[in-house]
């Protein structure tokens, strides 16, 4: 996931796609907690995707 391909997003569709990557990541935390989660990488990009959402959010309210 690119900032460029969320910046052209309205405000309902980032906080929609924000609650879906916080759902994966409570998803992935569980599984690593139980032992199931095989690729440990892809907790850093949940939290870099989350990130990234919050960011584009931030920049579309200021506008």
């Amino acid at each position: 996931m690119n900032y460029t391909d969320l910046k052209d997003k309205n405000l309902n569709e980032l906080q929609a796609l924000l609650k879906e990557k916080k759902v994966l990541l409570f998803e992935l935390k569980a599984k690593l907690k139980t032992m199931q989660l095989t690729n440990t990488s892809e907790l850093r990009v949940a939290k870099k995707d989350i990130a990234k959402i919050q960011t584009a959010m931030t920049a579309a309210q200021a506008n």
